[in-house]
């Protein structure tokens, strides 16, 4: 038997006598200077080919509670083989006698049994129960397809029913707008890159009121293509509405970063509909804008209206406030304006319908000259304001974002 406090992988482990069996007698010396009676025993498997006899390290093969229940059977069924033992304790001795051959089948056939159990337990939990390591998948590239999808998600939720005048598109322009218009280009910080609006305090600002909408309109879609951040997805969005609502295409690339609400930027960032050309200029001056792109950007004032829940202010800029046009300009420039009367804050109105409006800051295009002369360009010319909005528009997306290199820019088809 084997000696007391020995077991698997001792060097010394001797087997029992009637473990072995051979039908010629050893020749030579001892291997390795031992005794016959003893051989170093290894983790690697052992065969006596001439008798027959597997012997198995199967603690190797499968988990040890297994093996133990398993061996236990097989010793116990071995020792229930009444073979005449030869020598206490032996793994090679000199014998010319055999023990029964129903012994050692026995023993054969167990052993073979449980190998093949162990074998294939091992096999299953190893190749199919376990899952691939996740560094082994290969990672999600979008291609300009996948954003193609997320462009026609964005068109096909643009119908809004009874909100405003029966669509989203100029929600979610200003959305784009406020989100990219923070950037101030002395510190680097702020801008789309980000998309801070998520957090608090930037989500309470007050030019920022409202635009809960717009970012509750795209949520459902970002649960649908989470693999979009939200910064590329409300930029994505603005060019989907200006394209979708008329205006010209915008070239658009992705690699926006969302941030957390460290990266906030203070209250102060976007422009005061309530004043005058000081404050336009100071607010674009600091984003990187000259006179020509501020009041090309401007003209997105033909789209959407105030509210006075949200900004004090009260209704539209033109006639057709889903459709971009140059209407901004051609009203701001040949129509009649008076200041309004009622409770609110100081905004005009038109002459003719009173139902138009027009900000302190909408005026001030055509009272300072410089600004003047680019509203009587796009007045004349919509095809200029187009070509001019959709470059400055671009730029404006594109605040504060460190793209990655190569990264080439897409134009997306509209829907209809």
């Amino acid at each position: 038997m084997v000696r007391s406090g020995q077991g698997f992988g001792d060097p010394t482990l001797a087997w029992p006598a009637w473990l072995v069996s051979r039908s010629r007698p050893l020749k030579g010396p001892p291997p390795n200077g031992l005794p016959y009676k003893c051989i170093p025993f290894r983790p690697t498997k052992l065969i006596h080919q001439r008798s027959r006899i597997v012997l198995l390290p199967l603690a190797m093969a499968f988990p040890r509670p297994v093996f133990r229940s398993a061996s236990r059977s097989v010793f116990a069924a071995a020792f229930r083989v009444k073979a005449p033992l030869r020598s206490p304790i032996a793994v090679r001795c000199n014998s010319t006698a055999s023990g029964p051959q129903k012994s050692n089948n026995s023993l054969f056939y167990a052993a073979v049994g449980v190998a093949l159990l162990g074998g294939g337990y091992y096999y299953y939990s190893n190749n199919i129960t376990k899952p691939k390591p996740a560094a082994l998948a290969k990672p999600f590239v979008p291609t300009f397809e996948d954003y193609k999808k997320v462009y026609s998600k964005i068109a096909d939720s643009l119908e809004a029913g009874d909100y405003d005048d029966g669509s989203y598109g100029p929600v979610l322009i200003r959305l784009a707008w406020h989100a990219s218009g923070t950037y101030d280009a002395k510190t680097n910080t702020g801008g789309s890159s980000g998309a801070t609006m998520r957090h608090l305090p930037e989500s309470g600002h007050g030019a920022n009121n409202g635009l809960d909408v717009a970012r509750n309109v795209l949520e459902p879609i970002h649960a649908e293509f989470p693999w979009i951040s939200y910064g590329d997805l409300w930029t994505l969005a603005g060019v989907c509405a200006v394209q979708e609502m008329g205006g010209p295409t915008v070239k658009w690339r992705p690699g926006r970063v969302d941030a957390d609400a460290s990266a906030c930027t203070p209250d102060g960032r976007l422009p005061d509909g309530a004043k005058g050309q000081d404050h336009i200029r100071d607010i674009f001056y600091r984003m990187g804008f000259n006179d020509e792109e501020i009041v090309a950007l401007a003209g997105a004032h033909a789209l959407g209206r105030c509210h006075p829940s949200r900004s004090g202010f009260d209704g539209p800029w033109t006639f057709a406030p889903t459709y971009l046009t140059n209407d901004y300009f051609t009203l701001l420039l040949n129509d009649k304006w008076h200041w309004k009367k009622w409770d609110g804050p100081a905004q005009y109105e038109d002459d003719k319908t009173k139902s138009l409006m027009m900000l302190p800051a909408d005026m001030a295009l055509v009272k300072d000259k410089n600004f003047k002369k680019y509203v009587e360009k796009y007045a004349k010319s919509q095809d200029a304001f187009f070509e001019d909005f959709a470059k400055a528009f671009g730029k404006l997306l594109e605040l504060g974002v460190s793209f990655k290199p190569g990264q080439e820019y897409w134009e997306f088809p509209t829907s209809s």
